[in-house]
């Protein structure tokens, strides 16, 4: 699956949603977990503010990499931000969209109070 590299350092991150365990099937209420690692995977939802345009995104990430308290409004970092193209059938319709994928979210609040102490 082709994975698109998202830049990141002209863009103001911030928190909308605090992270949320991903539910892989919400039937069941299995968790989705990282192929790879077998970690957890969250989705923190984020407001991506750049070139005068502003979004809501849903970024899943492995629940190590969210460092940080994430409550809505905190300035964040995206680490390793990927964009993926996806597309299926769901009832005889198809849907498509993107889904965006994070190694790590890190709050910037902390690193802005130690700053300012300075």
């Amino acid at each position: 699956m082709r994975q698109i590299p998202v830049d990141t350092a002209g863009a103001v991150v911030m928190v909308a949603k605090s992270p949320q365990v991903k539910v892989r099937d919400r039937r069941t209420g299995e968790v989705a977990t990282d192929m790879e690692t077998g970690a957890k995977l969250m989705t923190v939802d984020v407001m991506f503010a750049a070139n005068e345009a502003v979004e809501i995104l849903s970024v899943t990430v492995p629940e190590p990499g969210i460092t940080g308290e994430l409550a809505m409004g905190t300035p964040v970092a995206l680490t390793g931000l990927i964009a993926r193209p996806w597309e299926n059938d769901f009832n005889g319709q198809k849907r498509h969209g993107i889904a965006f994928r994070a190694v790590a979210v890190t709050s910037l609040a902390d690193a802005a109070v130690g700053s300012e102490a300075a």
